[in-house]
């Protein structure tokens, strides 16, 4: 027998029910997976109208953590990450939040729950439950916290998650039973204090917009309350989704999806699975899930929530794209990114194609975000290299002063059709600016300029975006007729130029991305999206490219992806240092005597 005094809560083996009643040595029960009843230690019998279904030791993984008290509060999403940890540690498939609240209030009886926090911050709270002052779990709040405060003005607000390795917590890295991880994912979570410096853990989640019918009626089935009770979950996962990236608990990206959409091995026959999803099916049955996933105003609603959410995962993993970021760190968002598409195909098997391909071009679209920003920060760190060595800057100068740019000039307006004066300034800009050996900040800032300058006859048009893309073409044909010239004179510094071109039309290519999405008033994932839809219809129309795409992608799927070198069959980049280093010896081995 299992007992908590404080809590009047006892777990006992046996017992029998009848007619929804359970009882057990005079006591109101709940059925608990395995024969164990969760029952009141005050007497005589309550009524109940579902089952509870839980593993006993989380019932006592629960009464040893958590205790009930007057005027405290804890997030619901932290209690649900805690249980997720705990489902790892002891190998355990856990049920998705809905059905873990339902748990929680069986064990835990009359608690409340309360939205605190600032408009746009706020979170979800049980109101009256608190971690106990002796658990691991509580200590490692206190950890972050900490950490919290050394780290952010005391004006931000930091977002307390458990994060620490202590006393046989796993921090998530495993996938559950049945599962292993993937390979090459690195496992970072046990160094998180030492990571999350890098990221922004204040960002929470905006607010999502309201679901428009647009004047389709609700299919057979369906009725408002079911759409409701949709958004309301989804709301809660995603929440669920942004805690454990903070974490960068990144396998438990693939149980979340998996739990949210009834994934389970062998559902056709598999019902002691099935009882996991027991109380999902209560709140929202998968046959209505089903019926929600082919319906157009949902489907939409769902569209712009991911984007959403991927864009704040975006802002919280890489904030800043120049800013040094660990090696170990970079290859561990990139093995992520590597993994997304397979997870959520895995994880939405018999959900409607319709949502499926929805869900895959945002996810698509968030995880090629992710590899183009680690890879644009890798050049910057290697280009940063380069703009401090003064003998590198010397150099630069003076093989940049033989090039005739007026030839160049020449050649490139026959195509790009670009102002004489524009490309004059431009070319005056760039020599000033390496010549006052500026800093890479002062580079970007530079490059921005010159963006606004562009387009700002185009500022407010319907025209910006097509504009946008046409400089960014054209600024990229002129920058390649520059590294040719260089090239033919076999300059000393072509490694160098040929590295800080490579940068700068990356970071070219996002800021265009992101003046793009502001004009139309949309994030950079969904208009990156918008190309992946586009690019996926037209490859559906051409059943022989698909064909090719299949039998090459191994071969060409990392190439694309990376502006530098790689390991084959594992996403990671080469040392900066090293990088930059490489590039020298190439040049000086390449000049002729």
């Amino acid at each position: 027998m299992f007992s908590e005094g404080s809590s009047g809560i006892t777990v006992v083996a046996g017992g029998s029910s009848s007619g929804g009643v359970v009882t057990s040595g005079g006591a109101g029960s709940y059925v608990i997976q395995g024969g164990y009843m969760l029952g009141g230690a005050g007497g005589g019998n309550q009524n109940f109208s579902h089952n509870t279904r839980a593993s006993p030791a989380t019932v006592q993984w629960l009464m040893d953590n958590y205790e009930t008290a007057e005027g405290v509060s804890l997030p619901r999403c932290t209690l649900y990450c805690h249980y997720l940890l705990h489902c790892q540690q002891t190998k355990l498939e856990p049920v998705n939040a809905a059905s873990f609240g339902k748990l929680i209030r069986s064990v835990f009886m009359g608690l409340r729950t309360r939205r605190l926090g600032t408009r746009g911050n706020s979170k979800y709270h049980y109101y009256g439950l608190r971690i106990k002052s002796n658990s691991p779990l509580h200590r490692l709040v206190e950890d972050q916290q900490h950490l919290a405060m050394r780290q952010q003005p005391y004006s931000q607000k930091q977002r307390i998650k458990p994060v620490q390795k202590v006393e046989g917590l796993t921090n998530g890295m495993g996938l559950g039973v049945g599962h292993q991880q993937g390979a090459g994912l690195s496992d970072i979570s046990a160094q998180v204090h030492q990571y999350q410096q890098f990221l922004d853990a204040s960002r929470s989640l905006p607010e999502f917009p309201d679901l428009k019918d647009e004047g389709k009626p609700l299919p057979d089935g369906l009725h408002p309350q079911h759409v409701h009770t949709y958004q309301l979950i989804y709301r809660d996962h995603c929440e669920a989704i942004l805690d454990v990236m903070v974490n960068l608990q990144f396998p438990l990206v693939e149980t979340l999806w998996k739990s949210f959409w009834r994934f389970s091995e062998g559902q056709s026959s598999d019902t002691d699975t099935l009882d996991l999803h027991d109380e999902s099916e209560k709140r929202l049955p998968k046959s209505v899930l089903v019926l929600l996933c082919k319906y157009e105003p949902v489907l939409n609603w769902a569209r712009e929530c991911d984007n959403l959410l991927y864009q704040s995962l975006v802002e919280i993993l890489i904030p800043d794209v120049l800013r040094p970021i660990p090696s170990a760190l970079t290859q561990a968002i990139r093995n992520f990114a590597k993994s997304l598409e397979n997870w959520l195909t895995n994880a939405m098997i018999n959900i409607p194609e319709e949502m499926v391909r929805i869900k895959i071009v945002c996810a698509g679209a968030f995880a090629q975000t992710l590899r183009r920003y680690t890879s644009l920060n890798h050049l910057a760190q290697a280009a940063r290299a380069v703009l401090q060595n003064t003998a590198q800057i010397t150099q630069m100068l003076s093989d940049l002063n033989r090039v005739d740019f007026t030839n160049v000039q020449e050649q490139a307006s026959w195509v790009c059709g670009c102002e004489d004066g524009v490309v004059q300034q431009l070319e005056q800009d760039f020599k000033l600016t390496l010549q006052h050996q500026n800093s890479l900040e002062q580079w970007a800032a530079w490059l921005d300029g010159v963006v606004s300058q562009v387009l700002k006859p185009y500022t407010g048009s319907p025209a910006f975006p097509k504009a946008a893309k046409l400089f960014l073409l054209k600024w990229s044909f002129y920058s390649s007729v520059v590294i040719r010239d260089l090239t033919l004179r076999s300059a000393a510094s072509f490694g160098s130029f040929h590295l800080i071109r490579l940068l700068y039309d990356e970071y070219m290519y996002y800021l265009i991305e992101h003046r793009v999405a502001q004009a139309k008033g949309e994030t950079p994932i969904s208009v990156m999206g918008e190309f992946a839809c586009l690019n996926r219809s037209q490859r559906s129309m051409d059943p022989d490219r698909d064909e090719e795409d299949e039998e090459e992608d191994d071969e060409t799927d990392e190439d694309q992806d990376m502006a530098v070198p790689v390991v084959v069959g594992e996403e990671s980049l080469e040392p900066p240092t090293k990088l930059a280093r490489t590039e020298l010896y190439n040049n000086n081995s390449s000049t002729p005597n």
